[in-house]
């Protein structure tokens, strides 16, 4: 027997994949959806995160919660981000000196200046995917270019988690959606850290290509 969160969840998502309940349309509020299935809120809103975490709907603080437009994905390979459809970027820009854990990552001493570029791309007014990207404050350019001259090469470090609670609210997601996690750093021909790049990609819209090159010998074996 389904548990009362997945039958709410799937008289929802019905009303959705039929065309019912159109994208952008706000749903009722939780105390209305929670009297209208006869359940209590806190069981209203595990069948709402539900369909958040399918992509399906998103909650909007202070509005409520809305039916997404469908959503664009996103293909990650080779460190570049290829987005199918049309999709924006704000950049915010901050200075600030090395602590915690960007010390070891850019291989820089304590207090060191840097560049932040905190970067959301958006579908429409949605968030879709963040990225904070640090620069030593000396190679900062005015704006950020996506691919830096002088970079001799990057090192990706991918792992699949939760977001954190910022992550989840910045992005208008389930704190139950997976997240898929890429550290980028890239280093020029001395060794030095030019840029180090943390991207958060929810898995709902993301996908991650990996090209494999074989080296062949003079002797037609693969090396």
């Amino acid at each position: 027997m389904r548990s009362l969160r997945h039958t709410i969840a799937d008289d929802l998502r019905s009303q959705i994949t039929t065309g019912e309940l159109t994208a952008g349309t706000r749903l009722p509020s939780e105390p209305q959806l929670a009297t209208h299935y006869k359940v209590s809120t806190p069981t209203l809103r595990n069948a709402l995160a539900l369909l958040q975490a399918e992509g399906l709907i998103e909650k909007i603080h202070g509005k409520g919660n809305f039916v997404r437009h469908p959503l664009r994905r996103l293909t990650y390979t080779g460190g570049r981000l290829t987005p199918d459809g049309d999709l924006h970027v704000t950049i915010r820009t901050t200075n600030l000196r090395a602590r915690g854990h960007l010390i070891p990552l850019l291989k820089v001493p304590s207090r060191a200046l840097l560049t932040e570029f905190f970067c959301v791309t958006h579908q429409g007014e949605s968030p879709h995917s963040l990225a904070r990207i640090y620069v030593p404050r000396d190679l900062a350019p005015a704006e950020l270019h996506w691919h830096r001259s002088g970079v001799s090469q990057s090192r990706d470090r991918v792992s699949a988690r939760l977001p954190t609670p910022e992550e989840a609210s910045t992005l208008r997601i389930s704190s139950a959606l997976a997240v898929l996690s890429i550290t980028r750093v890239s280093t020029d021909n001395t060794g030095r850290v030019v840029e180090a790049a943390l991207l958060v990609l929810p898995s709902d819209r993301t996908d991650a290509l990996f090209d494999t090159h074989h080296v062949t010998n003079e002797k037609g074996q693969e090396g």
